[in-house]
């Protein structure tokens, strides 16, 4: 009996290192079928410590700065692989992006604003409200050229706020030109906007309505303001991303990667159950930067971000 038990023991662990390993060839095959890729490469796991990692943002030397928005901090993972606390006491950030003075650019919802970031931790409010209504809660953002500030304006309720419903009817797409203290809208027909990344040109915004389960590509005029939205892919998103070839990433149900004309190149799986966001970095940004909730990860890249 206990001869019969062992061999069932060994034939299960067996049976278990076959599947296993299974899985990992087929996950190494479907990565490697995305060309965007590079061959051989696999997801790599940098920490899982997190209560819902957020908003990555990459600067001028290839760093990643991201949020752990549920405790309030701003992480840093540096091109050295090293990870380390940035910042607490965030405004409770959670989209970030870099102007082109090496400040974070953060959509702090705790007070439902705009902040500034500057590198020695000093806060500068850019944005408090619109036309003097409380905003929904800035939840990602895009810097343009000029300085200029795209930024989404969903509604979820969170609970260290003192509301529970919104001030400003509508879910709206937000530009705030550089210097100015008040933002105008340039887009208030969506559900729920969520993610956005425009064009190193200067010339398209894509903008994802999670709730419709749609990506807009829009024109972007010289005074900021929108216009032509187009359907992209049917497909919504949190966070995205634009590599050098002009694909677009999408995040949500893993990584989902578009090519320039809407066609689906593949999806990245990842083993949590909501990817936040997603950027590239690392020195030469062939690094692909994942925030999957309680974890990050990693994935090189044949291509680079151009963010």
């Amino acid at each position: 009996m206990y001869q019969f038990r062992t061999m069932l023991f060994v034939c299960v662990i067996n049976l278990c290192c076959s599947n296993f390993k299974a899985a990992a060839q087929n996950n190494h095959q479907s990565l490697d079928s995305i060309k965007v890729i590079a061959r051989g490469a696999t997801l790599q796991l940098i920490s899982k410590q997190f209560a819902f990692a957020e908003g990555p943002a990459v600067d001028k030397l290839g760093n990643i700065y991201f949020t752990d928005q549920p405790n309030d901090r701003i992480w840093k993972y540096d091109i050295s692989g090293k990870l380390s606390l940035f910042m607490q006491k965030t405004g409770r950030s959670n989209g970030l992006y870099f102007d082109h003075k090496g400040n974070i650019i953060s959509c702090a919802d705790e007070k439902d604003q705009l902040w500034l970031i500057s590198k020695k931790k000093k806060i500068t409010v850019l944005l408090k409200d619109f036309q003097g209504h409380r905003l929904n809660g800035p939840n990602d953002l895009w810097v343009d050229a000029k300085g200029g500030i795209y930024f989404t304006d969903p509604y979820y309720q969170r609970v260290y706020w003192d509301r529970k419903k919104p001030d400003i009817e509508g879910q709206n797409v937000y530009y705030l030109p550089k210097g100015n203290k008040e933002a105008f809208m340039v887009d208030s027909a969506l559900m729920q906007p969520n993610g956005i990344v425009g064009t190193p040109d200067g010339k398209y915004l894509y903008v994802a309505d999670i709730k419709a389960n749609k990506t807009y590509k829009y024109q972007i005029k010289a005074d900021g303001k929108l216009m032509n939205r187009q359907l992209f892919v049917a497909q919504g998103s949190d966070g995205m991303t634009l590599d050098e070839q002009g694909n677009l990433y999408l995040a949500g149900r893993g990584v989902t990667v578009f090519d320039s004309a809407g066609i689906k190149m593949g999806n990245i799986s990842v083993p949590a159950a909501w990817v936040g966001n997603i950027c590239f970095g690392g020195k030469n940004k062939h690094m692909l930067f994942i925030t999957a909730s309680e974890a990050v990860y990693t994935l090189q890249m044949r291509v680079k971000g151009v963010e």
